[in-house]
């Protein structure tokens, strides 16, 4: 069963997951990068440019997923070294940082809430959300052209790649067809039909709709309906 909610950190959720069946699970690509908390470890989920196959690890998931661009930040890695990998944080971090703060997840009355109080001390101790990035994101989000985005903000074609890159673990138009997708699965599970989900969610047609669910979630879109509608 999986359950989320918003957490104290802007833009941040909370999130909680016990596989109801063993065997793979499907993570689908959606820009942002995860804290995780499972069998007492500290893990890292960064950004993904195709589904996640899990390994069917039983037993219960925590994680805090931070919004496109800002983890990074928080976790002192650019996110392109982490694209389409999970991590142990002692990867990242000292051995005798990742003990101390796992004792205090395994401490905290839930592990959830353990993260958000983890990421918290991070935020305070980092540099703020660049607003760039925000507004790079905001602008795809909407299906602005990346041309235009990067024209609008004042930034050149090459400097928004490599700040992506940094930033979101890919460029910017990998970034603007994860979120295209992200839009169609909402029109689509709300019942939308999918030539007109194709339509609004900024698709030249249902065959291309088609294709890049096919490249991005790695099953047709009526299957990954049924499997996570």
């Amino acid at each position: 069963m999986y359950a989320e909610r918003a957490a104290r950190l802007a833009g941040a959720v909370l999130w909680t997951n016990t596989p109801e069946r063993s065997g793979p699970a499907r993570v689908l690509p959606d820009g942002c990068m995860d804290l995780l908390w499972h069998d007492g470890r500290l893990l890292v989920a960064g950004p993904d440019t195709r589904a996640y196959l899990t390994d069917g690890e039983g037993g219960p998931w925590s994680g805090i997923r931070f919004p496109p661009g800002t983890a990074p930040a928080l976790l002192g890695v650019p996110a392109h070294e982490l694209r389409d990998r999970r991590v142990e944080l002692t990867d990242l971090w000292p051995a005798s940082e990742v003990r101390r703060l796992t004792a205090r997840v395994r401490a905290a009355p839930d592990p959830v809430s353990g993260l958000e109080e983890l990421a918290l001390r991070r935020a305070a101790d980092a540099e703020p959300p660049d607003p760039l990035l925000r507004r790079v994101v905001a602008a795809l989000d909407a299906g602005r052209p990346v041309a235009a985005t990067a024209d609008e903000l004042g930034v050149g074609a090459r400097r928004l790649h490599r700040r992506s890159l940094a930033a979101f673990g890919y460029g910017p138009k990998t970034l603007a067809r994860i979120l295209r997708l992200r839009r169609a699965l909402a029109l689509a599970r709300a019942g939308t039909p999918f030539a007109e989900t194709a339509a609004r969610a900024g698709y030249a047609d249902q065959a291309h709709l088609s294709r890049d669910v096919r490249e991005l979630a790695g099953v047709p879109l009526s299957e990954l309906l049924r499997r996570t509608g």
